[in-house]
């Protein structure tokens, strides 16, 4: 039997991507603080770029259970 999940978790979605942006910053030196915080917003959407095939509204992430083969596919908003 195959049937699907909706989450909601706005907060996390966004904190997990702007922790990952600043994450991605911090290692570079040599930079104003202006330029980091330009930065992180330019990471930050690109991460968003990236998720954005399965976080519907950037916050509803999908999955389906299929308990025959005993797996859980993501699926694409």
């Amino acid at each position: 039997m195959k049937f699907k999940i909706q989450m909601k978790d706005p907060d996390g979605v966004y904190e997990s991507v702007d922790d990952a942006a600043k994450e991605s910053v911090n290692a570079i030196e040599g930079v104003s603080e202006q330029e980091r915080k330009d930065l992180i917003e330019s990471r930050r959407e690109e991460f968003y770029q990236h998720i954005k095939r399965w976080f519907k509204y950037g916050e509803y992430l999908t999955v389906e259970v299929d308990t025959e083969t005993n797996t859980i596919r993501v699926c694409e908003s």
